[in-house]
């Protein structure tokens, strides 16, 4: 058989290759950047003033303050909290909920086999409807989440696993343009500029500060497992643009038990009536039933 004369490389298409090979060189070392970067040190002016017992059937997901009604009581989340009808539905886990400053109270939930996230909102009335999201592409179904932006427009959702993003949608019910008939479409992304794990709840503490309970197991990423992040946005979400996020760990969650294992960092509030701080920990093996806590954290 003749041999095959070899293809001759010119210079144009040898320049391409080496283009092509240094874009990808910059794409992963931008990726490594945001996972290994060590976080901006910042104070943590959050000094922990004591704690209650997290129920842990209804009390182990999330919580969030509620200002309408006046003098409502706090909400909490857990497994026991799941209506039957939504069970036999698929949404089988609720996330950490949050409440708008005009009183919607907002509950995430997913299910395992849906390519559609689903928002429980209670309006100020009373009334419950449901605004199901379709997921996107690469949208991790993971539902665990919710955080209303001040203004209550916009609300932010995390997804599980590292991530370096949060998505902005526009918030139920709160805002005209969502409908409970009609897919709720995601608005625009929150950009971190420093990778997260397993974010298990979010809480506005102004326009653009938010504070986010991890249950990060590994500790590769801050130094420290279990953090308690803070994020500053370069501007108030408003659903029409991107945002960066600055991320900084402040300090590791309380892990104290009477048993030893893993804790599991869940849901966060800050009630701005009181500038209290609240955070669920979930304790290891059988002490999930009997010294779980929701801690409590005012500024220093």
């Amino acid at each position: 058989m003749p041999l095959r004369p070899a293809r001759r490389r010119t210079p144009l298409a040898g320049a391409a290759r080496t283009a092509r090979a240094a874009a990808l060189a910059l794409a992963v070392a931008a990726v490594a950047a945001l996972s290994a970067a060590p976080p901006a040190a910042a104070a943590d002016t959050w000094t922990e003033v004591g704690s209650d017992r997290a129920d842990p059937l209804t009390e182990s997901q999330g919580l969030a303050s509620v200002e309408v009604p006046a003098n409502s009581a706090n909400r909490y989340t857990g497994i026991g909290t799941i209506p039957i009808g939504l069970s036999v539905r698929g949404w089988n886990h609720v996330g950490d909920p949050d409440a708008s400053y005009g009183g919607y109270y907002i509950e995430p939930y997913q299910s395992d086999s849906s390519g559609s996230k689903m928002y429980r909102v209670q309006a100020p009335g009373g009334a419950w409807s449901e605004y199901v999201h379709t997921l996107g592409p690469g949208e991790a179904l993971n539902n665990s989440w919710v955080a209303i932006t001040p203004d209550s427009q916009w609300m932010l959702s995390g997804e599980w696993g590292t991530m370096t993003r949060f998505l902005v949608f526009p918030t139920p019910g709160a805002n005209a343009a969502t409908s409970p008939s009609a897919n709720l479409p995601q608005a625009s992304t929150v950009r971190l500029d420093h990778a997260v794990r397993d974010v298990q709840g979010c809480d506005f503490t102004g326009p653009t500060t938010l504070l986010c309970a991890s249950d990060d197991p590994a500790g590769t990423l801050f130094g420290i497992t279990k953090p308690l992040l803070q994020i500053d946005l370069s501007a108030a979400p408003n659903g029409s643009s991107d945002v960066t996020g600055h991320v900084t760990a402040l300090r590791q969650l309380p892990l104290r038990s009477s048993c030893s294992g893993s804790f599991e960092a869940e849901g966060i509030d800050y009630d701005r009536r009181t500038g209290t701080l609240r955070v669920i920990v979930v304790s290891p093996g059988f002490c999930v039933l009997t010294d779980s806590k929701t801690y409590r954290f005012t500024r220093g």
